[in-house]
């Protein structure tokens, strides 16, 4: 039986999150770069996918990570008045507070997604985040509600 058999909530032996990190480029990145040159330490849970600005997110991105098997997604992007596109981080904190609030009415649970502000000074701020994010999909256990199954034949003609 793999983890996604299990209902949400319920934690399988040894499992550990999976989560996909998309970030801005421009204060983000350089948030998690910093933290890594700083030798600050956070869980090694998170696929960072580096995004010239988070207002260019497509929401179905979002939800397309949860169905391949992300058990939680972080979008970050630059404080506000701080976006070098002027307000793709308002657009991107406009279309996600839509895609939250669709994700939780067809029954996700609320901590699998989670969007934030880290600029390229805050290393320890972005550790911070990664840490309480995965602490949560943790606590949440394996994601289940979104996550395409393969069908038999798709399983034999994949091996």
């Amino acid at each position: 039986m793999s983890h996604h058999d299990k209902p949400a909530g319920k934690k399988s032996e040894g499992w550990e999150p999976k989560i996909v990190a998309i970030v801005c480029n421009w204060c983000t990145y350089a948030g998690a770069d910093l933290a890594g040159i700083s030798r600050i330490q956070y869980p090694p849970n998170v696929r960072i996918i580096r995004v010239p600005c988070t207002g260019r997110i497509n929401p179905f991105y979002i939800v397309k990570a949860l169905q391949a098997g992300a058990d939680g997604v972080l979008v970050s992007g630059c404080h506000p008045g701080e976006c070098h596109y002027l307000t793709g981080n308002l657009s991107a904190r406009r279309k996600f507070a839509t895609l939250k609030s669709f994700l939780n009415y067809i029954g996700l649970e609320d901590g699998r997604t989670t969007f934030t502000w880290v600029s390229a000074s805050e290393g320890e701020r972005f550790a911070q985040v990664i840490k309480g994010v995965t602490e949560r999909v943790r606590a949440l256990g394996p994601a289940t509600k979104l996550v395409k199954k393969l069908r038999d034949a798709d399983v034999a003609v994949a091996k």
